[in-house]
């Protein structure tokens, strides 16, 4: 785990815009499993976190169709929480940070690290309101 400090202004970047923090997994089953859409981010302290995940997932849920809900669990943190959520992502390895729309509990569109890395934010926030249009 790192420590809370160097974690706290990468958690905030999320929830500064609305996203919820699930820190259980009993949160993360309760966010995923209702009607409707959720989008999850997979937050990171890696450099394409920062630079490239955070930013897409802030721009594109400022689009007029967006999720229901969007929420973050942190990889190196709550690795309950985590392992939870990437559960809910298979058959997709584990990846961090990683991007997930949910319609009906149900896994309908996800962003994988090697579709972050490298790309910029506005192509990766295409990506979703793309996926937003169609399935929110």
């Amino acid at each position: 785990m790192y420590p809370e400090y160097l974690v706290a202004p990468m958690r905030q970047e999320l929830t500064d815009v609305g996203f919820e923090e699930l820190k259980t997994p009993a949160e993360v089953d309760a966010a995923i499993n209702q009607e409707g859409t959720v989008f999850v981010v997979v937050n990171s302290v890696c450099g394409c976190a920062a630079a490239n995940a955070r930013p897409a997932a802030r721009t594109a849920i400022q689009h007029e169709k967006h999720p229901n809900k969007v929420v973050t669990v942190f990889a190196g943190m709550e690795k309950d929480a985590v392992d939870k959520a990437r559960a809910y992502m298979l058959p997709y390895p584990p990846s961090s940070p990683a991007m997930a729309l949910f319609k009906d509990g149900k896994l309908v569109h996800m962003i994988e690290r090697h579709q972050i890395e490298g790309r910029p934010a506005q192509m990766i926030a295409d990506n979703l309101v793309a996926a937003f249009d169609e399935y929110c």
